[in-house]
């Protein structure tokens, strides 16, 4: 794999294609692979809801859901680029859709033994699979074409991802919530007729049908990968002298380094927002679970057109300077959220993934900007920052814990907006120290 070849950079050119002909096959598997891991990251939504019930546990045990999704992206994001650095990027994108698959049909037995522990373990496995899948696609993304349009294309890509996101929160709101809402008399009602742990049974069973569904559908496009040829891009490098990159040197670019806290901070407040916006909806408009699942459905498809939007946008706006204001207008919507609970705040947080929607793709092509061979090793460190996804949730949760408010808790997704709207309009800009002199 020629290791480098040039990487992306954030100046479009309208005149570069955006997908050359002998990368079609390839670039269509890929980006499917964008929709499929959208489907895994925001079932996650539904399953905390969901976990609440079935298990009978408070929103901060809840939020393990997503400690122990996102811990298997920071734990599995640098072995997978080593393993792609040593083998390819075509091996490793098969690795990561075997172990998601197997992480799918963890949930039968989970469910069948009503373990809490054993339901994260297999989310644990299902992220080690996508932090091979991330690692590995958004770089060959970004080098499946020309460098100027590699922003574009990057976007191109991730517009998929909210797609899957609709599909994974429709298939949790349809056939995972039965609607069913115990209060606390009918809860007592059925603890004396000796009904409430079968109820509790069959609310945690209805997740096992649709894993086993995407289970089956993530390793047949594992066998299309295996079987279709790739570009020389994705192959294995053959020269043993080839430069391989080097993690100490990234320190060397201040503008990558920022790019990993921006993205801690960006997915965290993703993460964070959608993981609790069901539970904000109920509690301020107190509308039931596939209502709230359905606002769910429709703020995703905000984000979705965000995405395509983003795309087309950029070939008339520098990358970071949209990112900059699409930032601000979060932490404007989030205030009236944190001011204004309620309806008024319902919408106003509904609007944010309009604006989140350019955030991880833009952060990621622009922190491995002219990191030429280490370009891989900045890319794992990226996927690694994915485990703000794991850390703002809890947060989130441990803030409502103190102040009984989810609008108060909104705070910290404000903050993190601030950080993502630094780095757009100065972080990225700062230029690479020389190397020291031997």
């Amino acid at each position: 794999m020629p290791m480098a070849t040039p990487p992306p950079t954030a100046e479009q050119d309208d005149s570069a294609p955006l997908i050359p002909h002998k990368s079609l096959a390839a670039f269509a598997l890929v980006t499917g692979l964008f929709l499929l891991w959208g489907i895994a990251n925001n079932l996650n939504d539904v399953l905390i809801r969901q976990f609440t019930k079935s298990f009978d546990i408070s929103r901060l045990q809840a939020g393990l859901v997503q400690f122990a999704f996102y811990i298997g992206y920071f734990t599995f994001s640098v072995p997978a680029a080593l393993v792609m650095r040593r083998r390819g990027y075509k091996f490793g994108l098969v690795t990561g859709l075997v172990l998601y698959g197997l992480g799918t049909f963890l949930f039968w037995p989970a469910a069948a033994a009503q373990s809490y522990g054993l339901f994260l373990v297999a989310l644990f496995v299902i992220a080690s699979g996508l932090g091979f899948l991330e690692t590995g696609a958004n770089p060959l993304v970004a080098q499946l074409g020309e460098p100027e349009s590699a922003v574009r294309r990057l976007n191109f890509s991730q517009a998929f991802n909210p797609i899957g996101s609709i599909v994974g929160v429709l298939i949790g709101t349809v056939f995972i919530f039965s609607g069913v809402e115990l209060n606390a008399p009918r809860i007592a009602q059925l603890k004396l007729a000796g009904t409430y742990k079968a109820y509790l049974h069959n609310e945690t069973m209805r997740v096992v049908p649709p894993y086993m569904i995407l289970g089956a559908v993530v390793l047949l496009w594992a066998f299309f990968i295996y079987r279709t040829p790739f570009p020389a891009i994705a192959g294995r490098s053959t020269d043993a002298n080839e430069p391989q990159g080097s993690y100490r040197e990234l320190l060397r670019y201040p503008h990558f380094l920022f790019s990993v806290l921006a993205q801690f901070c960006y997915v965290g407040a993703q993460v964070g927002t959608w993981s609790w916006f069901i539970q904000y909806v109920q509690d301020y408009t107190h509308l039931p679970e596939k209502a709230a699942g359905y606002f769910l459905t429709g703020t995703l498809v905000g984000f979705g057109v965000g995405r395509f939007g983003a795309s087309h946008w950029m070939r008339k706006m520098q990358a970071s300077k949209l990112m900059g204001l699409f930032a601000l207008a979060n932490v404007l919507l989030v205030g009236v959220g944190v001011l204004f609970p309620g309806w008024v705040g319902m919408w106003a947080i509904f609007l944010t993934s309009f604006f989140m929607s350019l955030m991880y793709p833009t952060i990621f092509a622009l922190g491995i900007q002219d990191l030429g061979p280490n370009t891989k090793a900045g890319a794992s460190l990226i996927v690694m920052s994915i485990v703000g996804g794991a850390a703002i949730p809890l947060l989130i949760a441990l803030l409502y814990e103190f102040t009984h408010s989810m609008a108060l808790a909104m705070l910290v997704p404000l903050a993190c907006y601030l950080v993502v709207a630094w780095y757009a309009f100065w972080g990225c800009h700062m230029k690479a120290h020389a190397p020291e002199a031997a």
